[in-house]
């Protein structure tokens, strides 16, 4: 069976990370916060490549 490899570039991570964590904020309880705010701050963080 053939391998699939799926790769994105590090903006694309970084923009689908932020946008991941503002849903999870917005969308779900209040418990998904700390994953949300993780992932706004990674998203970030990748955006200027630290």
């Amino acid at each position: 069976m053939a391998s699939k490899h799926f790769s994105m570039s590090n903006t694309a991570k970084a923009v689908l990370a932020i946008i991941a964590g503002i849903l999870l904020i917005f969308w779900f309880d209040m418990a998904k916060w700390i994953l949300g705010i993780f992932l706004i701050v990674w998203g970030i963080l990748a955006l200027i490549d630290r």
